[in-house]
């Protein structure tokens, strides 16, 4: 069995639901606890995947400058 990818609105979604039961005071400290880890862990992947996109985009625009002068 394949374990499923996570994504970036998944993580969201995640992190969005974890916010609004802490918010309503629903986790027990113990569960407080791996909530945050949670959280940090969703955090940490959600920047990452931001970072790669924003060099991605960078590189897609930088290449159709270079193509554009090239003409």
């Amino acid at each position: 069995m394949t374990k499923k990818q996570l994504t970036y609105a998944e993580a969201i979604s995640e992190l969005e639901d974890i916010l609004r039961e802490i918010e309503n005071n629903e986790p027990d400290v113990d569960e407080l606890t791996e909530k945050v880890k949670r959280a940090a862990y969703l955090l940490r992947f959600c920047k990452k995947k931001l970072r790669k996109a924003s060099d991605e985009v960078g590189d897609i625009l930088k290449n159709m400058e270079e193509e554009e002068e090239g003409e």
